[in-house]
């Protein structure tokens, strides 16, 4: 007899939905078709024993399961439970009428119980695209495919509960979230890190505020202690909270690396931090079957690079196109992948390999030669990507033993947030474009119009700074940040002179 049972592959961040097709005829052997994984031929040894320990037998008959697409190449073990029930309704032990009207995944271990799969949210996105009544997963995986509306999910805990649904012994309830709410609730949860623990470094933090206002990528640049670790890592406290379909969309990549936590939306902007001996692979995404990596992860969140020239050249290369683009494209011979890659790139790094150049209090020197070396680890390219280069300086004995606490992240988020809605009101009809460091040429011409008085300053800085094309662009893009957080409809003279002085690294005579 023949059965069609329906599951899913996740290629990339998308889902594909795949037909099991299970034939049961005279002879013995068991024939596993479609380009399938070793983690897939070996399903045939977990399906007997859980089979068997639920009461149900392995046909001892010659089997052939087809996976199509056949040219698709199908990974993983998730696959177990919809081949099992294809071999129960297609050797007549279950009777399952509306068992096609379903996506069924999930792996199974000896005892029939289920562990929980990758991919779960856009896997059940794809189920209702293609118009699925429902979803059979693990029960582990439930509230995080419950976060797509508009189709039932089941949650189950073993091969015996699906068997029963599906010939009608049991029932089993949907499990259903309100997104809205889960998300309005989450994001009122208080961070861990707070501002106010940074005492002194206000320029700083002000720079912060306009990167976190705009989008921007930056780079802190201070000698060891200075704080550049601390502010960076309180930078999400003030970023804004995400919307519906960010969310969805971060949790939806994370889904696919098996990195949800709480089983649910996820809750904040996602922080990521790969130490230094990161690869090329393991930060832009790729591998024999690509994988996202930590550029991608970052999606909607922020990216931390410490000690930016301690990475190698050419794993912070391949990040110019992405930061550019926003999204990164992995080509192989069978296929091409393209993951989202929208985040906040904030990197830190000392003046020079001791740290300490160029500070007066320093005995410490540094010839011109090592900070050549030193520099030369980071391209001129991927430095005019950033748009603010900032000074950290150390802070002296009276600042670090005040009382009194510094201003917190609420309070600078407020006004984060209500710039970024000036942004998104004046953007809401380009698609893609949600904030000042998404602004493309046509919208920055656009956007970003300078007085006279303006334009003279820029060009003074221009000629004097030798600055480039995208530099000039960056200045802008910063300038219109700083305007909309004094809620200015246009660019004046002092956002320009302030944004020019988030250029440091472009400053004649910064090193020498």
């Amino acid at each position: 007899m023949l059965s069609k049972i329906y599951g899913s592959a996740v290629l990339g961040i998308e889902a594909v939905t795949i037909t099991v097709e299970v034939y049961i005829d005279q002879g013995v052997n068991f024939y596993l078709v479609g380009l399938p994984d070793n983690a897939v031929k070996e399903s045939s040894y977990r399906i007997a024993a859980a089979l068997k320990n639920v009461g149900y037998r392995f046909p001892n008959r010659k089997i052939t399961v087809n996976m199509a697409p056949a040219d698709l190449r199908k990974e993983g073990s998730a696959y177990d439970l919809t081949i099992a029930m294809g071999v129960l309704q297609a050797s007549e032990q279950i009777k399952a009428p509306t068992i096609g009207s379903y996506v069924i995944m999930g792996e199974l271990s000896l005892d029939g119980s289920l562990q929980p799969i990758k991919g779960a949210l856009p896997i059940t996105m794809k189920a209702k695209e293609d118009g699925f009544k429902g979803v059979i997963l693990p029960i582990q995986n439930s509230m995080e495919a419950a976060l797509v509306e508009g189709i039932n999910v089941y949650g189950v805990r073993n091969i015996k509960e699906v068997i029963e649904f599906f010939e009608g012994i049991i029932e089993i309830e949907p499990t259903t979230i309100d997104v809205a709410l889960s998300l309005g609730v989450l994001a009122k949860d208080s961070m861990e890190l707070d501002y106010k623990d940074v005492k002194g470094q206000n320029i700083v933090k002000r720079c912060m505020e306009v990167a976190a206002a705009g989008g921007h990528n930056i780079l802190l640049i201070g000698p060891p202690g200075s704080g550049k670790t601390m502010i960076a890592k309180r930078l999400p406290s003030i970023l804004p909270p995400m919307s519906v379909e960010e969310a969805l969309e971060t949790t939806k990549i994370h889904s696919v690396v098996g990195k949800v936590k709480d089983l649910s939306l996820m809750k904040n902007r996602p922080f990521r931090s790969p130490h230094h001996t990161a690869s090329s692979v393991s930060l832009v995404g790729g591998g024999s079957y690509p994988q996202p990596g930590e550029i991608s992860l970052a999606h909607n969140g922020v990216l931390f690079l410490d000690e930016l020239p301690e990475f190698k050249r050419e794993v912070l290369e391949v990040m110019r196109q992405p930061l550019e683009d926003r999204e990164v494209t992995i080509a192989r011979a069978r296929f091409t992948i393209t993951y989202p890659s929208s985040f906040m790139l904030v990197a830190s790094m000392n003046p020079s390999p001791n740290g300490y150049f160029n500070d007066a209090d320093s005995s410490r020197t540094t010839s011109k030669a090592d900070m050549d070396r030193y520099l030369g680890k980071i391209s001129g390219p991927l430095l005019d990507r950033i748009d603010m280069h900032v000074e950290v300086s150390p802070l002296p004995f009276e600042s670090l033993s005040k009382a009194a606490l510094a201003e917190n992240s609420d309070s600078i988020k407020k006004r984060v947030v209500a710039a970024r809605l000036i942004q998104s009101l004046r953007f809401e009809n380009y698609k893609g474009i949600h904030y000042n460091a998404q602004l493309n040429t046509s919208l920055l011409r656009k956007y970003c119009v300078l007085d006279s008085e303006s334009l003279e300053l820029l060009k003074m800085a221009m000629t004097k700074l030798n600055l480039s094309g995208r530099a000039y662009d960056r200045i802008l893009k910063v300038a219109r940040t700083i305007a909309d957080l004094e809620a200015s409809e246009t660019i004046q003279s002092h956002h320009i002179g302030e944004a020019i002085q988030y250029r440091s690294l472009d400053r004649e005579g910064w090193l020498y």
